[in-house]
């Protein structure tokens, strides 16, 4: 079945299974999204292999467990099943750089006029950010 698959800021539409237990994905689907391939070592990427533990569930009947992915790379998982929409957010060690760096991450966002402002257009002067939300 399709799902969508947002890798932290773009959307990929595979082929995947929902199980009662979680999201699998064919290894091919995880080469081609995320970069890592099932190799024998672990999952590699260029130099780099992560070692699968013994038992963890990462392969299952053939199939990548979508979550146990997230928690050997350190990316958090957010999943959507009824809507076939999993979200797979930045590593934990890209996150706590960023926030040891203190610098905020560009974002556009529009004026309610409708005219685009971009937080880099303010660098160097103080901002102040107001985050609200009805729910």
């Amino acid at each position: 079945m399709k799902l969508t698959l947002l890798n932290e800021t773009h959307p990929v539409t595979v082929d995947g299974r929902i199980a009662m237990d979680g999201v699998r994905l064919d290894p091919s689907v995880v080469q081609d999204v995320f970069g890592w391939k099932l190799e024998p070592q672990g999952l590699c990427r260029g130099g780099e292999c992560i070692p699968i533990p013994p038992g963890c569930g990462l392969v299952r009947e053939g199939h990548v467990d979508l979550a146990t992915l997230g928690e050997l790379l350190g990316r958090p998982l957010a999943s959507d099943t009824a809507e076939r929409v999993f979200a797979v957010g930045a590593p934990s060690s890209e996150r706590a750089a960023h926030l040891r760096s203190l610098d905020a991450p560009d974002f556009t966002l529009p004026d309610l006029d409708g005219r685009a402002h971009s937080l880099s257009d303010y660098r160097g002067q103080k901002v102040f950010l107001l985050a609200w939300a009805s729910w």
